[in-house]
């Protein structure tokens, strides 16, 4: 198949195109390279000759109209993934998270209708849990404007299957982690900033008392969600969580990185009150239709992940600092 992967030079995006190839599909990777988000020329560098590369803007409606002549399946990935940077900047995160999805959706439309979207959305958009695990049923009440704009991204493809035909779907992901994630800062996960400074030597900051739930999902297992549901007609114009059943309070995180790591340690910090205000407490995820039309199940446990992580970083920190 010919695929197109927006977002192609991030985390989950460049780990998708090495699965990809894998399979012997076509790959071209969009990706804005603009710094303060996720792509990184060094995610790419095994793979860097068997990829096509286009480095534009998602919200170009022109350099994404030409990319998507015959493309089969298009996997969605471009986008702000900062709470914070979406509280101090709005309208760029409104911009890259809502406007620019529908002018994707709308080019999809006129040059490719036949094409599966495949498009990453977040368990964000679910706010503060009423209950757990959170399925795809739970009341929907973003904290955040990230939150707001990725579910109207998520909408407008779900919308344009209803209308449209368009064989979209939308994954809901929890924390995904693993190889390639952003570490310089917290723009991305928190996993990633702890990660830099247990191999920079700095304690690892957890917010708080230490004891939010959390489930995390490593980036292989993500990948093959991905491919899945380009794959699975019963999916089609639906909004589906990924999660895991394996959750652990924050302060046991960095417990276990720690035990990793010998030489690094951690420690409880205030929570800044500008993430107090937009945390959401405990979080886990129902992910049972997820194993019941994907017959997908995570399959990287915990510590098998964090150990592959940590092993990644310390060979290429410098590629990422």
């Amino acid at each position: 198949m010919n695929t197109l992967i927006t977002g192609g030079l991030g985390f989950i995006g460049s780990n998708l195109a090495r699965r990809l190839l894998q399979e012997g599909h076509r790959v071209t990777l969009l990706d804005s390279l603009i710094p303060q988000y996720g792509g990184n020329l060094a995610n790419i560098a095994d793979i860097r000759d068997q990829v096509c590369l286009n480095i534009s803007d998602v919200r170009d409606p022109f350099a994404t109209r030409e990319l998507l002549k015959g493309v089969d399946v298009v996997f969605n990935l471009a986008g702000q993934t900062s709470h914070a940077d979406s509280m101090t900047d709005p309208f760029t995160d409104l911009d890259i998270n809502a406007k620019a999805q529908l002018a994707l959706l709308e080019s999809v439309w006129h040059v490719c209708p036949e094409a599966v979207v495949v498009f990453a959305s977040t368990r964000q958009i679910y706010g503060r849990p009423h209950y757990l695990p959170v399925d795809e049923g739970h009341p929907i009440r973003p904290v955040d404007v990230n939150g707001v704009n990725k579910l109207a991204g998520e909408q407008y493809h779900l919308l344009y299957h209803d209308v449209y035909g368009i064989r979209t779907t939308a994954l809901r992901l929890t924390n995904t982690y693993g190889p390639g994630m952003r570490i310089k800062d917290a723009r991305q996960t928190f996993l990633g900033i702890w990660i830099r400074n247990l191999l920079t030597g700095e304690p690892i900051s957890v917010f708080g008392d230490g004891h939010q739930l959390r489930d995390f999902n490593y980036v292989d297992d993500v990948v093959q969600a991905l491919v899945l549901a380009a794959e699975s007609p019963a999916c089609y114009g639906r909004a589906i969580n990924l999660g895991s059943s394996e959750v652990i309070d924050l302060a046991h995180l960095a417990e276990r990185l720690c035990e990793l790591l010998p030489t690094a340690t951690w420690q409880l910090v205030p929570f800044p009150p500008e993430r107090k205000a937009i945390d959401i407490g405990d979080y886990y995820s129902n992910h049972n239709i997820a194993t019941e039309l994907l017959h997908w199940q995570p399959k990287v446990c915990l510590d098998e992940g964090l150990r592959r992580t940590l092993e990644y970083y310390l060979h290429n920190l410098t590629l990422y600092l």
